[in-house]
């Protein structure tokens, strides 16, 4: 097993299959073997973690807010191959984002970023998304 910021990087069974047969694309793999911003975020402004009951996913995300945009944000996570692809790329989209506009990020815009995720990972996205919700709903 891999760590990503402290945390196991787990296999689900999904997830091995479509990882070793080549489905999931160049750059979704490039953000799992180099995730962008993993990681504790010291001083944040707010820190959510949102677990996806099905698979076991767990996506702590932290975010700090300077004049109102976001300067930056860190994630944790302990899940599949897509689920921290998919973390990775949601910090990249945060950043110097509104609160209101961080809302308007959606699964389907994290697949896009990532070349598509497969149906079968595309809860990895949904995560993402509701960890936007619950950081928001803090920051209220």
């Amino acid at each position: 097993m891999k760590i990503v910021a402290g945390r196991r990087r787990k296999f689900c069974a999904v997830s091995a299959v479509l990882y070793t047969s080549g489905v999931f694309s160049d750059r979704l793999l490039d953000h799992f073997k180099n995730p962008h911003n993993a990681g504790d975020l010291p001083g944040a402004t707010a820190t959510v973690e949102v677990t996806n009951p099905v698979c076991g996913d767990i996506l702590r995300l932290s975010a700090r807010i300077e004049n109102g945009r976001i300067t930056e944000a860190k994630f944790k996570t302990q899940g599949c191959t897509a689920s921290i692809a998919s973390s990775s790329v949601l910090t990249d989209l945060l950043y110097g984002k509104s609160p209101a506009q961080a809302q308007s990020i959606s699964a389907e815009e994290i697949s896009r970023e990532l070349d598509g995720l497969p149906p079968a990972t595309f809860h990895a996205a949904q995560l993402c998304v509701d960890a936007v919700a619950a950081l928001v709903r803090k920051l209220r």
